[in-house]
This record gives structure tokens, C-alpha cells and sequence, in this order.
């Protein structure tokens, strides 16, 4: 994020204090941010406070016809701007911009600007659902600069229940870190990814399993990678923490927990797929036996038996059809890289990621991750230290170039 140009919107809406949060992180990430409140927005919160977080003057409309700027400030800001975000979106100037009006500081520097635009809706319920607020919604995203944010459901400030909360801190930025990666580009309209996640847990009574370390989050990087592209996107899971699913709005959640769990949904969910990305970790041995109820301590076996796991991997590299491409991982310790090349050649995959999880700040747990892909062709790309979801767009960028050499 360092040196990033962001520059944000506030609208008139409680939401507004949400944005707080997004402002100080992306400062403190090392990203320039710009800040510019709306007449309304000030009644909820002031330019002060946005100018202390952002580490820079906040804007109004005051500022608008300012003397004390050289050029007129829309027409800067809008060439400054590598990202504008507006948050929260009201039903007013969602209005304003679906019908190209320029009547304050913020729809003027939309007008003035050609970079992407995240859109955050937030407003009461029945606002939300007006067919005429959904009309320019829908009309405003017809335009290939406007990114959707989706509003959630919940209780909202006005103590209706349903949909119009603003998309969570926690959603907004992994968006707005795809869309400086990409530039807003959606090359991945059209297709279906599915993508597993997570680490299995093969249960030997109803409280006790074999497992691994993993958290999902390769996987769900992957996904919100994905969704930003423009793809559909399918997540089966294993377990994983509620904290880091609650972002995935848009994205269907198909939660199991063994990895005969996971082999029948995602052999139900293969033939609807464009791309398959096999980023869980999957068990490779189960328990023989499973009671119903626990064991107790003194009935544990000293030595518990144990089956192989059918392999998921191979089975559907088996059933998949040409047009298909199957990406798996390789968590591997000290040579992470031949084992890799043996499993994609032995398995059938058209890529593998192969991930050195003995190294710091890599693989199980962590927010970044160091990996090397392959492919059947003999590509062989290093991609150092980053940020999962940085490591999630290069890996579909590697996908895609199979793709297109097959066009």
C-alpha cells in the first residue's frame, strides 16, 4: 500500500464513523489518503477528524472555489486519485451519480476523475428497497468504474432489521487492496471458481479429531480475489474462525468438516466450475473406528488405527473435463519444490503452488505467505513474501495465462 493514492468520500450517514477505522489503517499502511465530506456528512462527524487520521486536510464544500488552491480542487483530486471510495453511499448521491449531476465538491471530483470507484451503500431499509433507489443502483453499475460494496443485513441505527448496514471495515479493505492491484479490471466475468478451504478434521469420537493447523485463509484470499474480478465464486470450507468468513458476503459458503465431507461437495459442485482451486489442507489418514460418544480417558487407545483418505486432487483431475483447470497446493518442508513438481505431474493438475510452511511469516496462520507456481508446461514463477490476497491475484494471473495460451 505505500505511496497508494486513495481518496474518500463521506456521505451523510451514521455509517460514517466506520470509515474512521479504513482511514487510519491504509495512513498507517503507508498509503496516501484524501478525505472530502459532504454538507450532511459533517452533521455525524467532522473534517478534523478525518484530517488527524489521514495525516492530511480534510475537504468540504468550503474548500470547493478555495483561493488557496492553484488549480480547481475537483479537477486535482480527480487526477490525483488511484482509487476513490465513497462511504457511506446515501440514496442522494447515489442519484446524483447514476444521473451524471455535479452539484458539490465530491460528484464534481467523480466527474473529474477516471480511476475506480467503490461504492458503500448505507441506508434504512425501506430506502434500500425502493424500486427507484434500486433502479440507479442498478443503472450506476452498468458503468465499468463502479464497484459494488454490497450493504448487509442487521439492525440498523433507525432499529428496523434487514438490509442496508454498510459493508464492514473488515470487507471494504481487501476490496479496495484488489482494486489498486487490478485497476478495477474484471477479467474473470463469466466464470465459476470454486475453491476449497480450510484444514479437515477426521473425528474419532464427537469431540476429539485428527486435524492441522491450517486457517483457511489462502483460500478466502483467494475468493475475495476472485469476487473482485468479477468471477462467481463457491467456497467449501472446513472449519474456520466466523470472524474471518462474516466479509464473504457475496461469495456462497458451503461449509463441511471431514475430508468426506469436503470429497462429496466439491465432486457435486465440479461440473459447474470453470477454474478449481484446492487451497485446503485435506487430511491424509482417518480414524478406523468413530464412537458416538465420547471416550473416556481411560478407554483412549494407545495406538489408534488408522485408513487412508481417498484423494480428492486426483479424483477430480480424473473427472474433470478438458476445458477445465484444476490449481493445486503443495505445503511442503525444506525442498518445497520437487515434491510439488512430482505431485502436479502425478496428479493431474494443470498448476501448484508450492508453499514452504517451515519458513517465517509462510503458510499455516499467517497474513502473508511465499510460494512458487508451476505448471504443465514447465513455467516455474517465484513469488516472494506478500500479502495472501496479493498472493491469491498472481496465482489467478498465472491460471489466466493458461487460459489464454489455450484460446
Amino acid at each position: 500500500m505505500q505511496g497508494k493514492r486513495i481518496l474518500f468520500g463521506i456521505g451523510g450517514g451514521i455509517a460514517a464513523y466506520k470509515v474512521c477505522h479504513l482511514v487510519s489503517a491504509l495512513a498507517k499502511s503507508g498509503a496516501e489518503v484524501r478525505v472530502m465530506l459532504t454538507k450532511s456528512a459533517q452533521s455525524f462527524i467532522t473534517p478534523l477528524t478525518f484530517a488527524t487520521l489521514s495525516r492530511h486536510a480534510a475537504y468540504t464544500d468550503d474548500d470547493f472555489w478555495s483561493p488557496a488552491h492553484h488549480r480547481p480542487l475537483h479537477i486535482e483530486l480527480g487526477e490525483w486519485a488511484e482509487l476513490f471510495v465513497i462511504a457511506p453511499l446515501t440514496a442522494n448521491t447515489l442519484a446524483k451519480l447514476s444521473y451524471g449531476m455535479a452539484d458539490n465538491l465530491l460528484t464534481n471530483t467523480v466527474l473529474a476523475s477516471i480511476c475506480p470507484v467503490l461504492l458503500a451503500p448505507a441506508m434504512n431499509t425501506d430506502m434500500w428497497e425502493q424500486q427507484s433507489v434500486q433502479r440507479n443502483w442498478n443503472q450506476l453499475l452498468l458503468d465499468s468504474r463502479y464497484h459494488a460494496a454490497n450493504p448487509g443485513a442487521g439492525i440498523l441505527a433507525c432499529d428496523r432489521v434487514g438490509t442496508g448496514r454498510m459493508a464492514e471495515p473488515e470487507e471494504l479493505l481487501p476490496h479496495i487492496q484488489s482494486l489498486l492491484y487490478t485497476g478495477g479490471t474484471r477479467d474473470l466475468t463469466g466464470k465459476h471458481i470454486l475453491i476449497s478451504a480450510g484444514g479437515t478434521r477426521e473425528h474419532f469420537d464427537p469431540v476429539r479429531f485428527i486435524g492441522n493447523p491450517s486457517t483457511g485463509k489462502m483460500g478466502i484470499a483467494i475468493a475475495q480475489a476472485a469476487l473482485h474480478r468479477g468471477a462467481n465464486v463457491t467456497l467449501v470450507h472446513a472449519p474456520i474462525d466466523a470472524h474471518l468468513l462474516a466479509p464473504l458476503k457475496s461469495i456462497r459458503l458451503v461449509p463441511v468438516t471431514s475430508s468426506a465431507d469436503m470429497r462429496h461437495v466439491m465432486r457435486e459442485h465440479l461440473l459447474d466450475a470453470d477454474w478449481i482451486v484446492m487451497s485446503a489442507a485435506v487430511g491424509d489418514v482417518q480414524p478406523t473406528l468413530y464412537s458416538a460418544e465420547k471416550l473416556p480417558k481411560k478407554d483412549l487407545p494407545i495406538a489408534l488405527p488408522l485408513e487412508p483418505i481417498p484423494d480428492i486432487v486426483a479424483e477430480l483431475a480424473a473427472l474433470k473435463r478438458p476445458d477445465q483447470r484444476l490449481i493445486g497446493f503443495a505445503a511442503q518442508t525444506g525442498d518445497f519444490v520437487t515434491p510439488a513438481i512430482a505431485k502436479l505431474e502425478r496428479k493431474g493438475l494443470d498448476a501448484i503452488a508450492a508453499n514452504p510452511v517451515d519458513q517465517p511469516n509462510s503458510g499455516f496462520g499467517s497474513d502473508t505467505n511465499h510460494a512458487v507456481f508451476l505448471d504443465r508446461t514447465g513455467r516455474h514463477v517465484e513469488i516472494p513474501s506478500c500479502s495472501k490476497l496479493e498472493m491469491a491475484h498472481r496465482l489467478l494471473s498465472f491460471v489466466d495465462a493458461i487460459d489464454n495460451v489455450n484460446r
